[in-house]
């Protein structure tokens, strides 16, 4: 099961939809079976969030990464499906398997959703290197 194909939730009535999407590395394969079951309970809960447009998952599980990448109609529709159970505690229980993880928020017209997948990890690249300079110069 490498990807959950994009999955439309509803019908954007905004003419911009707001993106999340994240990069997810657990510390050992070991890890990889607990987070990929925790993943797909959180797409579950996801599929059923107010605001939630559409949702998407790419697990590459040899390489211990999971990616994710959503649609919103606002922020405040994201903060609500994160501060809800069970995202809330199952992130709290697995910061402690996490190698590294990166979230980036960007906002396109709703007539662009689906993301592609090529693009999620393009602009979660870039973050990335940003970060690695920022962190470098400081």
């Amino acid at each position: 099961m490498p990807t959950v194909p994009w999955i439309k939730v509803d019908t954007p009535v905004a003419p911009d939809a707001l993106i999340m999407a994240s990069r997810l590395e657990v510390r050992s394969l070991r890890q990889v079976p607990g987070f990929l079951m925790a993943s797909m309970t959180l797409l579950r809960q996801a599929r059923r969030s107010p605001g939630a447009l559409g949702v998407s998952l790419k697990a590459e599980l040899l390489k211990r990464t999971f990616w994710t990448v959503s649609a919103w109609t606002d922020k405040a529709a994201v903060h609500a499906y994160a501060a809800t159970e069970p995202h809330r505690t199952t992130m709290r229980r697995k910061r402690a398997v996490m190698r590294e993880s990166t979230f980036i928020f960007w906002t396109v017209p709703a007539e662009q959703l689906p993301i592609e997948w090529d693009q999620v990890q393009n602009r979660i690249a870039q973050e990335r290197d940003s970060d690695r300079g920022s962190a470098a110069r400081g």
